[in-house]
Parts: structure tokens; sequence; C-alpha cells
């Protein structure tokens, strides 16, 4: 993909990269070459986004013309809307607060370039602001009167960034447009570029170091430059086309940051935010079942209110879940009435609903992958040894944490077990999941469903093989094709 940066006087950059070339603002929106590009990524950095503007129309015509423009029209009109502003003010009033509670002046202005400020401990505030807004260069003013309030939001141009700021400013545009793939000559040119999300220290990583091997080698043959970028690297996102998340995704963590980024950048994904914010909520996976019929365990929403209730309709042994729990974290089983009572008060103090579901023993869960509505492999994951849930963190030994699994063709699967996990899925959308069901008495009982599930080598693609990652892969492409 071409990339440009955009500006009024190019002759004033010093930023040099022989893989994003620098043209001026007259010379985007007169010359036809430009008009008649088919894939273009172009970083707007005119000195003025105003109505009817240069800055205004390169990014209106940039996205007329079908290239990706950063800032987006939207971004632009964004900044301006006070109730926007305001919304932003109140849903990061912590990090305001928390960021700024040193200043003893009155008034404090914040300068943001590419996201990051010259000042390391406003790292944070600086990084949230460019997120929501995407203006290159931003300048916030805060008053105090009893706490730390936005005054305005404005963005500013290279001309008005004071001198002893310059030198941090060409850093950060440095690292901004920076990516490991120049430091060296490539052999081989590629048609789409890929990130994947990954955390270097996940406690339990969706995806183990032989799959993620597996995806760059995969994506590369399909024409990805593909790239393994860590969760401090969300400014660098917008230099890729495609991301696919292989982190532990949580609606605080960053994978949502990224998620969200994503889509609004129009940046192929099969990890949607919405997903996140569905899948990693148990309270609203309850009600979504429910009430589209699909068959789980006895299950009811705990509150306070109720909480004396609950075992007439779960009866004993049960299972008690965190409303975000993930991977068998936050999720504990009552044998008596006492632990039952002792272990949902505990709960119910860090959450207004805990979720109880009746205990369904079984040999093994079943987990389908389901991407874009169809079935595309399958997996039985046995209970760990001696336990009663498929991952058993207490367990002394590590390789005693989680049971075996197996992997069978689709059409082997129950008929009933595929049905409900692709109608399962299809509550959540498009996109990439792994839907866990227990055969418990004849029926096939959804248990739960994964946004971002496990794609392990050895485990996952034991049957279809690279098959497995071809799909993702050819899904993500899709994306980009039918722009």
């Amino acid at each position: 993909m071409n990339k440009f940066i955009v500006v009024n006087q190019p002759e004033t950059w010093r930023l040099s990269s022989e893989h994003v070339k620098i043209i001026s603002s007259r010379e985007y929106l007169t010359n036809p070459e430009y008009s008649q590009l088919k894939k273009a990524r172009v970083f707007n950095l005119c000195k003025n986004y105003a109505y009817q503007s240069k800055g205004y129309y390169v990014s209106l015509l940039a996205e007329a013309r079908g290239h990706l423009a950063i800032p987006t029209v939207k971004n632009i009109v964004d900044m301006a809307e006070p109730k926007l502003v305001k919304i932003v003010s109140e849903e990061f009033d912590d990090l305001i607060q928390q960021s700024l509670k040193n200043i003893k002046s009155q008034e404090f202005t914040l300068s943001v370039y590419f996201g990051q400020n010259v000042a390391a401990k406003y790292k944070e505030l600086s990084a949230m602001f460019f997120r929501h807004f995407q203006i290159p260069f931003l300048r916030v003013k805060f008053n105090f009167s009893n706490r730390w309030n936005i005054k305005n939001i404005k963005a500013i141009s290279e001309s008005e960034i004071p001198e002893e700021h310059k030198e941090s400013m060409w850093q950060f545009a440095q690292q901004y447009f920076a990516k490991k793939r120049y430091d060296t000559p490539r052999q081989t040119s590629f048609d789409h570029d890929l990130a994947i999300l990954v955390q270097e220290k996940d406690v339990a990583p969706p995806s183990n170091a032989k799959a993620l091997k597996k995806f760059i080698e995969q994506a590369e043959k399909m024409g990805f430059y593909t790239e393994i970028i860590s969760p401090k690297e969300l400014s660098r996102l917008s230099a890729f086309d495609a991301l696919l998340i292989r982190q532990s995704t949580e609606v605080n963590n960053e994978a949502y940051a990224f998620a969200r980024k994503a889509q609004q950048e129009d940046i192929a994904i099969v990890d949607y935010p919405d997903a996140i914010l569905k899948c990693c909520n148990k309270v609203f996976m309850a009600e979504a079942l429910e009430n589209a019929g699909i068959p789980t365990p006895k299950t009811v929403i705990v509150h306070k209110d109720n909480k004396q209730h609950v075992l007439e309709k779960t009866g004993l042994p049960v299972v008690l879940k965190s409303p975000d729990s993930t991977f068998s974290f936050g999720v504990k089983k009552a044998e008596t009435e006492e632990q039952y009572q002792e272990l949902v008060s505990e709960m119910l103090k860090k959450s207004e609903l805990v979720i109880a579901q009746e205990f369904s023993p079984s040999e093994y869960d079943w987990r389908i992958g389901v991407l874009d509505g169809k079935a595309f492999y399958a997996c039985r994951y046995y209970m760990a040894k001696g336990h009663w849930q498929i991952y058993n963190w207490g367990a002394k030994k590590k390789d005693d944490r989680d049971g075996n699994a197996d992997c069978m063709p689709i059409e082997k699967v129950p008929p009933k077990i595929l049905k409900n996990a692709i109608k399962a899925a299809k509550l959540m959308g498009k996109g990439l999941y792994g839907i866990d069901i227990k055969e418990v008495g004849g029926k096939a009982l959804v248990i739960e469903i994964n946004d971002n599930p496990n794609i392990d080598a050895g485990v996952e693609d034991l049957y279809y093989g690279d098959q497995v990652y071809i799909q993702i892969l050819t899904a993500l492409k899709n994306r980009l094709e039918n722009k």
C-alpha cells in the first residue's frame, strides 16, 4: 500500500523514509495521479483542519478516493464537538485527575505529538487523547475548579510547536512512521501489512509460539507482511492494514483498545470490539442465550436480593462465575450450601451480579471453532487430571494444569452440537469464536461463547493442520479485498 504524509510545505519536513512519501496538500488535491490510486494510506499533517480548508479537503477527498485517511473527517468534526469532548472528560476523569494531581497552578496545557508528550509522566494521558481523536498534533487545555476539567481541545500545526519541543516531536514522528521491516531490505513485496498482537508474559496466551510461527509463515505465503506487535505499540497500529489479536482479551486491557481503534480506522479484523464486550461478560451471555432459546445448564443471574433462592433452581453442587471470568479464572464450585453462601457473598462484594449454574459433569467439553458463521475446527477438551475443569491453575505440576485434547473432522461432530454452536456464535455477530458445549443427558448445552479462542499448534490444528491458520487469514484478506 502506498503511504503519503501530506503537509502544506514539504520542504520544512526533515522526516525521511523510503516507504513513506512526503507530498504537499496542493499536489494531493490537484494531481490526477493521486485521485487514480487504488490503495493508499494518507497521513494528513496540514496546518489547518477548519471546514473547507486544505486540511479538511485532504481527509475528505482521501475518503472519497477510498484511501485510508488519518485523521478522518469524522475525527476532525469530533474534536470540535463539545458533547464528545465532555464524554471523553467524564469517561477518563480518573486518569485526568491522577495525571494532573501534582500540578499547583489553576491551568495546564498538554501538547500531544503522535500520541506522546515530552514528559513521560503524561504518556498514558497523551495516548488516550490520541486514541480518541487521531489528530497528530493536539493541544489540550485544562483548568482547575475543585477538580481538573478540559477547557478546550485544538489541533495545531507543526509551526505552532515550541522550539524546545521540536526535537522530541521529530523523534515521536520517526517512531510513529517506523516499522521494523524497514531496517533491512526486503526480497519480497507484499500486498498487505498484518499486525499480530501478542502480550509477552500472557498468563494464558491464546496461541503458543509454534502457532504464532505458523500464522506468520502462512500469512507471508498469502501476501501479508507480518509483524508481532506488543500492547505498548497502539500508536503504530495505523501503519497496518489488518490486525489479528493473539493475547488475552478483556474489556479493560489493551486488546479492546486495539480492536476499537482498528474498527474506527477500517483496519481488517476478525476480533471485533463488540464481541469482546459481549463475550467478556457472562451476565450478557446468560441473558442472550436464554432469550435465543439455546440450551444451557440451569442458570441464575445472582444479586443480593435473590441469592437465598438460587439453589432452588440450580441444586448442588453449583458453579459460580464472575461476570468477566476467563480460562477458568474466577470460576468456583460450591459443594454445600455453606460453601455457596461463603463464595457468593465474597463474589458479590466485587460485582453487583454473579452467574450461578447447575454443575453438569462431563468427561470432556466440546470446542467448536466458528468463523463468520461457519464451523472450521472441532476439538474435545478433557478435564485436567483429578479436577472438574479443563484448566486447573492450582495444580502443583505444570503438566497437570490442563487435560488432553483431540480433534476430529466437522462432519463427524454430532449435528446437535454443531447446530447449537453456530446458533450461539450468531448471537455475537461476524468474527472468530470458540463455542464450549457439554453433552449431558442427550442435550447439547452451551457453556460459553469465547471471543479470541485458542489456536494452539498441536491442539486446535490437530486434524485440519495449516488450514486452520489459512482460513483465519483468508477471512482477513477477504475483508481487505471487499472494501
